[in-house]
């Protein structure tokens, strides 16, 4: 009788061992899955997220970066001349404010998406990029300076320069500004078309501002 007892105390007990890990492992692996997924899908919409661009993101940074680096050179051209009106000079010191930390910006959305800076000529074999570059080019054509309008800018003084700034200047936004609205139309990555909304915004009131200017000098 105290022989089976013994017995059946003991079978009690590796049900007791038998069922506690059973529980222990079924533990672990629910804490393991909590734990591990949120990181997991927090990486993937990270890269996602970073992804998001398309060839007109590309190529609005490629076009944007020489034709604010022009748009500062002129103005420390005017900036650096003598008898230029306070207003003039007041919008020149405005310009290179607002487009000096956008170089900075675009430089590092191309960095981030592995783009070189300037545009290659292999980017125009990529299919359906003729006709945007094209017209992206055109546009370029008519908001950049020539050699010669540089040097024309150089050599002015006083209310000529200021006359010539501002007349170029007006010629420049205007091609800043068409770029912009492609990039809207046309971009994906929604920063670059965040910026595209705020050159628009900014420099269609400055090409306003310039032109009131014209008629007081």
């Amino acid at each position: 009788m105290n022989h089976k007892k013994i017995l059946a105390a003991g079978a009690t007990a590796l049900a007791v061992v038998f069922a506690a890990a059973a529980c222990s492992d079924t533990g672990t692996d629910t804490d393991t899955t909590v734990a591990t997924s949120p990181t997991t899908t927090s990486a993937t919409t990270t890269t996602d997220e970073a992804a998001a661009h398309n060839d007109a993101d590309v190529m609005f940074a490629q076009m944007m970066l020489p034709h604010h680096s022009q748009a500062i050179e002129m103005s420390d051209m005017l900036l650096a001349k003598q008898d230029v009106p306070a207003d003039v000079t007041a919008l020149a010191e405005q310009i290179k404010a607002a487009q000096g930390p956008e170089i900075a910006q675009l430089e590092s959305w191309l960095a981030q998406w592995g783009e070189p800076t300037a545009m290659t000529e292999t980017d125009h074999d990529m299919p359906g990029m003729d006709e945007g570059m094209n017209d992206m080019e055109g546009m370029e054509m008519e908001g950049m300076m020539s050699a010669e309008d540089m040097q024309a800018l150089s050599d002015a003084q006083g209310t000529e320069a200021a006359r010539l700034f501002l007349t170029q200047m007006i010629a420049h936004h205007e091609g800043a500004v068409d770029m912009a609205q492609t990039e809207i139309e046309d971009g994906q990555f929604p920063d670059a078309v965040e910026m595209a909304r705020t050159i628009v915004d900014t420099q269609q009131q400055e090409i306003e501002t310039m032109r009131e200017l014209l008629t007081t000098l």
